[in-house]
């Protein structure tokens, strides 16, 4: 049996973008399957008292360009060509990871997170605003009129609020965070260690 790997994800990480772009990589070279868990990225940070890396990071002399270089270093290694720091940012992702929670039950929630990172992290989109996402969705190929009306069900919002105390139950402190097994990786710097862990269960 293959392993299956938990990436808890929001849209509004360009991390959990640079996870999404090599993770196929990753599958096709250990056989595991990685298991999209959508989270609320700020509900997380809120029961953490955790802090995104540009805030916590602001006044520190040399962060800011360190972390600059280290992505371009990502991004030249494993290829990610398409990437472009979105405009909007920081993007409100409570839309998006609604609709996530709604699209997980359904056969196109693939499709659903390639084209919502597209618009984030290719397109520069202002993917909070329900006409842009619509749109975008629509050009898709995607039911965007179903999905964008489901994200006002009680159902799926109570849903992304269990997924969020339910990752940081589980260890989380922020995003992208994945889990083989019991073992807890953060961010894209790790996606080395998520790999060989998978080696060593699988």
């Amino acid at each position: 049996m293959s392993v299956v790997v938990d990436f808890h994800y929001d849209f509004g990480s360009p991390n959990t973008y640079f996870c999404h772009r090599v993770i196929p990589q990753i599958e096709e070279r250990t056989g595991a399957k990685f298991n999209y868990f959508p989270v609320l990225l700020g509900g997380i940070f809120r029961a953490t008292n955790n802090k995104s890396p540009i805030e916590q990071f602001a006044e520190v002399k040399n962060k800011k360009e360190y972390n600059a270089r280290e992505t371009e270093r990502f991004i030249a290694k494993n290829g990610i060509n398409k990437f472009q720091f979105n405009p909007n940012f920081p993007v409100n992702t409570l839309l998006l990871m609604r609709g996530a929670i709604y699209a997980s039950a359904e056969d196109y929630y693939s499709d659903y997170i390639e084209t919502a990172y597209i618009g984030m992290w290719e397109l520069g989109l202002d993917m909070s605003d329900v006409e842009v996402a619509g749109k975008h969705f629509t050009e898709a190929g995607l039911p965007a009129e179903v999905i964008l009306s489901a994200t006002q069900n009680p159902e799926v919002k109570q849903q992304l609020i269990d997924n969020t105390t339910a990752s940081v139950d589980r260890g989380s402190f922020g995003s992208p965070t994945f889990f083989v097994g019991d073992e807890m990786y953060f961010g894209k710097d790790r996606l080395r260690e998520v790999e060989e862990e998978i080696l060593a269960q699988g």
